[in-house]
């Protein structure tokens, strides 16, 4: 995968202002050869996030919320693979999209529909800046022990927001995509048309930010689509199990999105 150069093993003599905190190698073969994140050994507080991506934003540091859970596990126990992942800029998202709609809608869906195609851009820009919301969103969670119990801010070293889950050789989606690097060029897609960030990871949920939320049943509805393809489980397994349902319910002028794999 193609990176940046890592500010983390100098970070002791970066000059930023941190908490007391973990630097993680731990990956499913053994130490990495360098750190793949840093994270904070106390809880998240409200306005923490804003200070970490000013503090880190001039070392090409990125923050993000780990969710370390019910079991209180932090990223040492997720089964990090950064050697399995590839670059997100390799990929076409909508050829990622496509092809797992294809392998998976008519028998999940019960839809012969073809792949419908990439939502359209929503007209109207949300009221906040993209990073002016993902800053509000990790504050909200920061302050909720009930929707992000544990949760640490983190840095990691990547190009954007969109790359954070592939920098770190994230598996969450594993049962569903062993490259994650593939479903981050779909978030870079999202960053493009949505103005989404990654705000927070855990063990296998991500949630992120959109600054530019769908505003009509139409936008919504294609959105779906790409969604299901991006993880089938936030549907099939879920009260919100039809395409027109999820996209009323969690999608319209909607400022977070979460997903779930199983």
């Amino acid at each position: 995968m193609a990176t940046l150069p890592n500010p983390l093993p100098s970070l002791a003599t970066s000059g930023l202002e941190l908490p007391p905190g973990t630097l993680v190698d731990t990956t499913t073969d053994g130490p990495w050869h360098e750190p793949l994140l840093w994270y904070a050994d106390g809880p998240a507080t409200p306005g923490g996030w804003t200070a970490l991506r000013d503090a880190g934003r001039s070392l090409g540091l990125l923050p993000v919320l780990i969710d370390r859970g019910g079991r209180d596990e932090g990223p040492e126990a997720w089964e990090l693979d950064p050697a399995r992942m590839s670059y997100p800029g390799d990929h076409d998202a909508e050829d990622v999209l496509r092809e797992i709609w294809d392998a998976y809608a008519e028998d999940e869906l019960d839809t012969e529909n073809d792949w419908p195609g990439l939502a359209p851009i929503p007209l109207a820009d949300g009221p906040d800046s993209p990073e002016k919301l993902a800053a509000d969103v990790a504050d909200m969670l920061a302050g909720n022990s009930l929707a992000l119990p544990g949760a640490r801010l983190a840095l990691v070293p990547a190009r954007r927001s969109a790359d954070i889950p592939a920098a770190i050789g994230w598996g969450g989606p594993l049962n569903h995509e062993n490259d994650v690097a593939r479903l981050c060029a779909v978030l870079r897609s999202w960053e493009d048309r949505f103005g989404i960030r990654v705000v927070a990871l855990g063990f296998d949920t991500l949630t992120v930010s959109v600054a530019r939320p769908p505003t009509t049943e139409a936008v919504a509805l294609a959105l779906a689509a790409e969604h299901f393809a991006f993880c089938p489980d936030n549907i099939q397994q879920s009260t919100l199990n039809t395409l027109e349902t999820y996209a009323e319910k969690a999608l319209l002028n909607q400022e977070a999105w979460t997903f779930w794999w199983d």
